[in-house]
């Protein structure tokens, strides 16, 4: 599969991380690695000529997808949709997750679900929306954004890790099924990363968080968009079912 052919879906991509993936892989555009990009969020597709525009490169085709990334019928048919726009889809980025923390002693069975069901199950959605084409041309990135309270825990997010570990769990158990197929699923798992979500942070919170990251920052969404990058690109061909985490050492 030729790199400048490659066509990507990033869900949750209109911010945060999501929005930093997206830019990432249209860098990688430029006469280089893919030469169409379509993100997925729940939101309107208000922000696709907004990334354009800071991409600046009218070379790339940018759509958005307005989808409820928890219902397989939208995930159908934003592969569906994206095949017809692109001509094919070559990598998927599941990115999409919200955090609703509480203790579990106070969580209600909504929060549990409503985070289950966006963060783990819309990974299932879309990629099972997306391997057929994928097996047909026998080729394929998937890259799924875990996060590394799925590897350790943390108090207060019972739901949030447990949906980041199944991700996790996903990615391993369909990077086996699909390798001889030509394609690959990995996982990539960021730390605190500056996002909206940590810029609500106090300073004490946030002193109390460097003090278990030996870099001494948080990470930016860029840092774990070159990774996605990466993964995404032919130099990962023979990478599969990994986890890489993106913590600046919090995780070792």
């Amino acid at each position: 599969m030729s790199n400048k052919s490659m066509r990507a879906i990033v869900t949750g991509g209109s911010r945060g991380i999501g929005k930093a993936i997206v830019k990432e892989l249209a860098s990688r555009c430029s006469g280089i690695l893919f030469s169409d990009i379509a993100f997925v969020d729940d939101d309107s597709n208000k922000t696709a000529e907004e990334i354009k525009k800071e991409i600046g490169n009218p070379d790339i085709n940018i759509y958005a997808f307005k989808a409820d990334v928890s219902k397989f019928e939208d995930a159908q048919a934003t592969i569906d949709a994206a095949i017809e726009k692109l001509g094919g889809v070559d990598i998927l980025v599941n990115n999409a997750g919200i955090t609703r923390d509480n203790l579990l002693l106070r969580m209600g069975e909504s929060e549990f679900d409503q985070v289950i069901n966006v963060n783990l199950k819309s990974v299932f959605n879309h990629t099972k929306a997306v391997i057929k084409p994928m097996m047909a041309q026998r080729y394929g990135r998937i890259v799924n954004i875990a996060s590394v309270v799925g590897l350790i825990g943390n108090a207060g997010q019972s739901n949030y890790a447990a949906s980041k570990a199944g991700v996790i769990g996903f990615t391993k158990a369909t990077a086996k099924e699909l390798a001889s197929r030509g394609i690959t699923v990995n996982a990539v798992a960021p730390g605190f990363i500056e996002t909206d979500m940590t810029a609500k942070l106090n300073e004490k919170q946030r002193e109390s968080l460097l003090v278990n990251i030996p870099m001494k920052r948080l990470g930016s969404p860029e840092d774990v968009a070159k990774v996605v990058g990466f993964l995404c690109s032919n130099e990962a061909d023979y990478v599969t079912g990994q986890v890489i985490a993106v913590d600046g050492g919090m995780v070792m």
